[in-house]
């Protein structure tokens, strides 16, 4: 069985952890903890670098832009707040009315968008961040889930217990909405933009990142909470309630591999930027990074045993 880096430090259920893009330094990871106290972590070995200090409710998400010099978090405590990741200083505290449970960085880092209990999205300048540029309704319930669009910076994406995803053009005002068949519980894009990866009740749904046509829907044998493909799309991660971060083939849905060891639900997993690795946060308190080239050498080496048998029988 696999052995997984385990990193402690969080008190109480992880919410959602976010990987920073590959830089000269490495990768990051930022987790959300129910404790209120957002981490920062090295991406390849888990190793703490510091506590984001100041929440005064669980915090529900973590986000980092685009070169990581900065993360967002969202909070129970009704605000958003804007962290320096190189000193751990707060930036920025954004008012909001009731919970937030999702924040995320435009492409160029110059806008935000933050949702939560109060069903719209609030659209923020961070130049000008007195007051938000829009606030979009929509939603009838409880948005979980927020995102710009890897094409459009005028296009957001967002999801929630409505069991809707909704697409919304900023400057045109119109909306388009995707039916799920429970709550919508996350949402990523792939990293070569190809795919949107969305998880609802016992599906994963991978869709067309321009048109938002379902590609391929593969139902799991469990609730799903969370999924992330692949940097080359050749397979997904998924966990949810079975304690489980199983792992499966983008284009059969056959799982490859179950990785077991946290001891609650698991609520957030991501791969890293070169895939190497993957990690997730569970109820149990812990993030754990799994090295998935450990699949990869098996892969390969299987390859290479049928190639030589091939050649053998031709010979």
């Amino acid at each position: 069985m696999k052995q997984p880096l385990i990193c402690s430090g969080h008190s109480r259920p992880v919410s959602d952890l976010a990987y920073s893009n590959e830089s000269a330094d490495g990768c990051y990871i930022v987790s959300a903890c129910l404790d209120g106290k957002p981490m920062l972590r090295d991406g390849n070995n888990g190793d703490w670098i510091g506590t984001f200090e100041g929440h005064k409710g669980a915090v529900w998400s973590s986000r980092f832009n685009s070169n990581a010099t900065q993360a967002l978090t969202a909070s129970a405590d009704y605000t958003v707040k804007l962290w320096d990741t190189l000193n751990g200083g707060e930036l920025l505290s954004l008012e909001h009315q009731s919970i937030v449970k999702t924040a995320d960085f435009s492409r160029f880092n110059n806008r935000i968008v933050t949702g939560g209990a109060e069903k719209i999205l609030r659209i923020y300048d961070l130049e000008k961040p007195n007051v938000p540029l829009a606030q979009i309704p929509g939603h009838q319930s409880m948005i979980k889930t927020a995102m710009w669009s890897v094409y459009n910076d005028d296009v957001i994406l967002s999801g929630g217990n409505d069991e809707v995803i909704r697409i919304m053009d900023l400057r045109s005002g119109t909306q388009m909405a995707l039916c799920a068949k429970a709550p919508i519980s996350s949402m990523e894009f792939s990293k070569d933009k190809q795919y949107l990866v969305t998880t609802a009740g016992n599906e994963v749904t991978f869709w067309n990142a321009q048109n938002f046509h379902p590609v391929k829907v593969y139902s799991l044998p469990f609730e799903v909470i969370c999924a992330s493909l692949h940097p080359d799309n050749s397979r997904f991660i998924a966990g949810g309630s079975d304690f489980w971060v199983h792992v499966y083939d983008f284009n059969t849905g056959n799982e490859i591999e179950v990785n077991k060891g946290h001891h609650g639900p698991v609520n957030c997993c991501r791969y890293s930027p070169d895939g190497e690795s993957f990690a997730s946060g569970s109820v149990d308190g812990t993030i754990r990074i799994w090295l998935a080239e450990i699949i990869d050498r098996f892969q390969k080496s299987t390859t290479t045993f049928h190639s030589k048998q091939k050649l053998e029988i031709e010979k």
